[in-house]
């Protein structure tokens, strides 16, 4: 047998929501939602080595609540590939956790996708990324996007992506108050508070429609549907939101259902500046990172 030993070390991405919009429930259970996706230059680190002189998937963590290999994402990924490419070889993952657990940056969704894809590499397999993407959908409804990112719109539950084209950076300042919330509780909260389905604006749909975005016209139509029940709930986001806007933010949301508020900045030198008063001021863990503008995730 020829000796196999490959590795790649991936970065995957933070992602935020730049819109979020939830509709009615579906008969898989998930919510329809419409979103603008970002990547961030906020990234966690993913080596990935495959090897013939052992059978099997390890996983090595440094995040205490992902200490479980079978908890981890990337440990479910690894074994979706085995399985769809008939491969018995022996998969290491050492993944060092930078984007915060349970805080709608979407971290366990995008290593997910960087295990899928850093696997097809290194299997010489020859997904495109709409194999890929079909087969992460089965993980998670965030893990296609990152197969259509750095920026795209996802419909659906999530399976659907439009790829955008968007110019210009910005610098987006990521302030996680230091707790989770749960994605299913979160839901249940919106359900409880909003009566009835809303429908898409013409303005997103408008949105669809474009081949290139702009950040002035996102700007002007941010807006998290989680915010009108969470912020109640959790007032320390209200509070990080408006201090984010207080400190020159261009725009400023929660991203996905939360616990991470994202502000937009013109510039790095702006970004830094609310980085270090939110670090004065508050408790608040603080990230910042540009706006993605290539495929991810990257080696």
């Amino acid at each position: 047998m020829d000796v196999l030993d490959r590795s790649l070390r991936l970065h995957p991405p933070a992602k935020v929501n730049l819109i979020l919009k939830i509709f009615g429930r579906l008969p898989n259970g998930y919510h329809a939602l419409w979103s603008l996706m970002q990547t961030v230059g906020v990234t966690d680190v993913l080596t990935i080595r495959v090897t013939n002189s052992f059978e099997g998937i390890r996983v090595a963590c440094d995040a205490d609540s992902l200490s479980a290999p079978t908890d981890n994402l990337v440990y479910r990924a690894a074994q979706l590939v085995l399985q769809r490419v008939k491969a018995s070889v022996g998969v290491e993952l050492t993944l060092d956790k930078r984007i915060p657990v349970a805080a709608g940056l979407g971290g366990g969704s995008s290593d997910a996708a960087a295990t899928i894809m850093g696997l097809n590499r290194l299997l010489d397999v020859g997904w495109s990324n709409r194999d890929m993407a079909a087969l992460g959908q089965t993980l998670g409804s965030d893990v296609p996007f990152f197969f259509g990112a750095p920026t795209a719109i996802v419909r659906g539950w999530g399976e659907r992506i439009i790829p955008k084209t968007l110019h210009d950076v910005r610098w987006m300042v990521l302030a996680n108050p230091g707790f989770p919330i749960k994605t299913g509780q979160a839901f249940q909260r919106l359900d409880e508070r909003r009566p009835g389905r809303a429908s898409l604006p013409e303005h997103l749909r408008a949105f669809e429609r474009a081949g290139t975005l702009a950040w002035p016209q996102i700007l002007a139509s941010m807006q998290n549907d989680f915010e009108a029940v969470l912020f109640d709930d959790y007032p320390a986001l209200a509070t990080l939101k408006h201090a984010l806007l207080e400190w020159g933010a261009e725009g400023a949301l929660l991203s996905g259902s939360g616990a991470t508020v994202v502000g937009v900045f013109r510039d790095e030198a702006g970004a830094r500046r609310a980085e270090a008063a939110l670090a004065d001021a508050s408790a608040a863990q603080v990230w910042v990172g540009p706006s993605l503008h290539h495929d991810v995730p990257s080696p």
